[in-house]
């Protein structure tokens, strides 16, 4: 029985033509094909490794990932920028291209994904896992900067355990990752950016993590969001500008934000929406500053400065230990001769907040408790000046 697979050495049953070179999702929907025909006994299906080796690989047709215990495997993510290429002169550079083992995914087939993960019935695909090599999104069509294309990375469109995607490369997608109904997902070790949105955990999950990645959406996503989730854990990840929110939780809870360290041009970088309860962030660094690459200082996430680089929506939420660097210069404040807000507590019950250090040349509101609000204990997260409270249900203590 063949359990790895060499998607250079593959040859696709009655289509001679057929090469990874000119259509690698052709290539890998034969291969599962293959292994779903050896592999017919309900006890004994130990799945298989499809390698991908370092090339340059057209994907026209949308892999179809049915069966459990599958790895689709490079030999390097492959990375570069394609922002800094589009809005540059490249004609010195030694390469222009991601590199590694690198898939252009050029879908002509009708779907926008490249991979789809999909199977009805019981029990739910498991141990689905995409590892070490690059998805290229290639372009944004006429104008580079839109983060527009409506292309898909990895979608994992039905109930899923224990998958991971590790050290991946996803660039100039739309969407890089998205998952829908997780549990126990590991997302880590990846180089996903300059992608409109690059990790959407969709529907509900629970107990996965996102940790160790390099991660930055354009300005018309989020660079992780998640919704209905519990227990979930986004750590250790260096996340950088831009997006809409660098971290976005949607009616999530019991969940973590912690050590994590954020570097946005907009206000909103990590944002709780909706009903949000019993989550931690902590121990983060935050650093806000204006945007410094000129062709995309057009461009901005709509929200302005009291709308807090941690907006808090729902109660029992513990926003602890957090290190604020505030570099916005006051005449880029919006609107305009406001004092910019770095903690917004928008609405909920008995949230918790303490030793939140920030630092700002520029006078800031360290926490802003909106009139909506009660129960909310501040301590040692600014001075009396830098509080600003709409309602007097709140127990606040000054840092010494």
């Amino acid at each position: 029985m063949t359990t790895v697979y060499d998607v250079t050495a593959w040859s696709v049953p009655g289509n001679p033509t057929a090469t990874p070179y000119n259509d690698i999702g052709l290539i890998i929907n034969s291969i599962i094909a293959d292994i779903k025909s050896q592999q017919t006994s309900q006890a004994s299906k130990p799945g298989a490794v499809i390698y991908i080796p370092p090339g340059d690989y057209s994907l026209k047709t949308r892999v179809n990932v049915d069966i459990s215990f599958l790895t689709i495997r490079g030999s390097g993510h492959g990375f570069t920028s394609l922002s800094i290429r589009y809005n540059s002169s490249t004609s010195g550079w030694h390469e222009v291209n991601p590199g590694g083992s690198r898939v252009r995914v050029e879908n002509t087939d009708g779907n926008t994904e490249a991979f789809r993960v999909y199977r009805a019935g019981d029990p739910r695909l498991s141990a689905v896992v995409f590892e070490n090599f690059c998805l290229d999104g290639v372009s944004f069509g006429s104008n580079q900067n839109s983060y527009v294309n409506g292309k898909t990375g990895i979608l994992f469109d039905s109930a899923n355990d224990s998958c991971r995607v590790e050290r991946m490369g996803m660039v100039y997608l739309e969407h890089g990752l998205v998952v829908k109904d997780a549990d126990a997902l590991s997302v880590s070790g990846n180089f996903l950016a300059e992608n409109g949105t690059c990790v959407k955990l969709v529907g509900s999950g629970q107990a996965t993590k996102v940790t160790d990645n390099l991660i930055g959406a354009g300005h018309v996503g989020f660079s992780v969001y998640a919704e209905n989730h519990w227990g979930l854990l986004v750590t250790g990840n260096n996340i950088f500008p831009r997006g809409q929110s660098m971290v976005h939780f949607k009616n999530c809870t019991r969940s973590s934000i912690s050590a994590n360290r954020l570097h946005g041009y907009y206000p909103g970088m990590v944002h709780f929406e909706g009903v949000c309860t019993e989550n931690l962030v902590g121990a983060n660094h935050f650093f806000r500053e204006t945007e410094k690459f000129d062709p995309l200082k057009p461009y901005n996430n709509g929200r302005d400065d009291l709308f807090g680089l941690v907006h808090i929506e729902g109660g029992n939420n513990s926003v602890i230990g957090n290190h604020f660097s505030y570099d916005v210069p006051s005449g880029s404040v919006t609107p305009s001769g406001q004092t910019p807000t770095i903690i917004l507590v928008a609405s909920g019950n008995n949230n918790y907040l303490a030793t939140n250090n920030t630092v700002s040349a520029t006078a800031v509101h360290t926490v802003t408790l909106d009139s909506s609000t009660t129960g909310t204990k501040v301590l040692d997260c600014g001075s009396l000046a830098q509080f600003q409270p709409f309602q007097s249900s709140n127990s606040f203590r000054a840092t010494p």
